[in-house]
């Protein structure tokens, strides 16, 4: 063998027995090519492969946005391996009311986010001595990490109170600018116009800001349905990036929409559009687009929301932010596009016209194909969803005299509070 022929170059006392080391057993150690045989190098190579981190973040993660997405990526930056816990429906019903998003949706939202290694569905609500056993012997935990916004429970104790006295407990900073109380509020007035109730304006009001903001715009502008207080940077678009392009040969698949709060139904049609190729590219069209097509209080989430939200998905390798509604042979041309591919289930009809089609020359090139929709769900899914939990609210608990509504709010999945607002 190679070691056993080169000549050592050095040497120390250890027990007082010589051992050799030379800078040829330093070399074949890096390489991972130190025969086992020797009970230092089987240590040395031990050492080498130590056990990787693992860490634990727990949430409803009802009504997924990038919000949810950094923190789980600052989670992920903790430690090598991060396992998510996804609460159940039950839990949430208990402590907060039944969640917008059902379990099974929630957890195809969170095993596809890209810096998640292993999901727990079911998880509890609060963290017990039992779970928390359970976290650090049957999963391997090392820390258990939170946001730094406090998770008080309903009998006012610190939901990770117990992680902290054990000393296996981590803190994330919260991530500004976002919330789901937010994006319910745009939501309300999104859909304003069914109701012309004082109570409810002034309640679509509260909610876009989280507070009575003198900015809120009540006209029919559609810019003023799409308030956020995210200020994107060059550095946050790197964070959620691959940074990887498409090899030489690779086929680029292509796909484009507005993807507006994000959700399950997207998740599921990008993943079948990359099992069609080497490397998915996603078109997210830009606000006037989306207002053009689905109307003036759409889009919820405005362009660069929804570009980390769609980064952020495991299965998309890159996004042109704010791509063209039709697909032009330059762009097919510019980024080597080899298939562009549309769902079945979509807000919009646009890519089955005869006339005026937006895939016209995709499909006359013969590079075009439509995806059956794993998912019945769309943007307007989502939106009803919220509109009938409030209907149903209303109906069963209050007095016609009385308006409350219930909202379920889940910063970043990281706090856990039920809003009841009466007006």
């Amino acid at each position: 063998m190679v070691w056993e022929k080169e000549k050592i170059v050095g040497s120390c006392i250890i027990g007082g027995a010589t051992f050799a080391v030379g800078a040829t057993f330093l070399h074949l150690f890096l390489k991972g090519e130190l025969p086992l045989g020797l009970g230092l190098g089987a240590r040395l190579v031990s050492f080498r492969k130590r056990r990787p981190v693992r860490v634990y973040m727990d949430g409803c993660f009802d009504m997924m946005h990038y919000g949810h997405c950094n923190a789980l990526r600052q989670a992920r930056a903790l430690g090598d391996q991060l396992v998510v816990g996804v609460v159940s429906d039950e839990e949430i019903i208990a402590n907060k009311g039944p969640p917008v998003t059902p379990l099974h949706e929630r957890m195809v939202m969170v095993k596809a986010v890209k810096w998640v290694d292993e999901v727990i569905s079911d998880a509890p609500y609060a963290i017990t001595e039992d779970f928390m056993k359970r976290l650090f012997d049957e999963y391997q935990i090392d820390y258990i990490i939170h946001g730094d916004d406090p998770c008080v429970l309903p009998d006012g104790t610190d939901a990770y109170a117990l992680a902290k006295k054990a000393g296996r407990y981590k803190q994330i900073k919260r991530t500004e600018g976002v919330s789901s109380t937010d994006i319910v509020g745009r939501m309300l007035l999104c859909v304003r116009e069914r109701s012309n109730s004082h109570s409810h304006s002034s309640l679509q009001r509260q909610f876009s800001h989280g507070h009575n903001s003198p900015k809120f715009d009540d006209g029919g502008s559609s810019a003023g349905t799409r308030v956020s207080h995210f200020l994107p940077t060059s550095r946050r678009i790197v964070q959620f990036s691959n940074g990887k392009g498409p090899g030489p040969d690779a086929r680029i698949i292509y796909i484009d929409g507005a993807f507006d709060l994000f959700h399950a139904g997207h998740v599921e049609i990008l993943r079948r559009a990359r099992e069609l190729g080497d490397f998915l590219l996603v078109g997210i069209h830009n606000d006037q687009t989306v207002s053009a097509r689905s109307g003036a209080r759409h889009p919820i989430m405005n362009l660069h929301e929804r570009s980390l939200s769609v980064l952020a998905c495991r299965y998309v390798d890159e996004v042109i932010i704010g791509a063209p509604s039709e697909v032009s042979k330059d762009t097919i041309t510019t980024f080597d596009i080899s298939l562009v591919v549309h769902g079945t289930v979509a807000e919009s009809d646009d890519f089955q016209k005869e006339e005026g089609n937006p895939y016209a020359v995709p499909i006359s090139m013969g590079i075009f194909q439509i995806l059956e929709s794993p998912l019945d769900i769309t943007t307007s899914t989502i939106i009803k969803r919220i509109v009938n939990n409030h209907e149903a609210y209303q109906a069963s608990c209050f007095s016609s005299t009385s308006f409350i509504f219930l909202l379920h709010h889940s910063d970043q999945s990281l706090t856990s509070k039920s809003f009841c607002i009466c007006l």
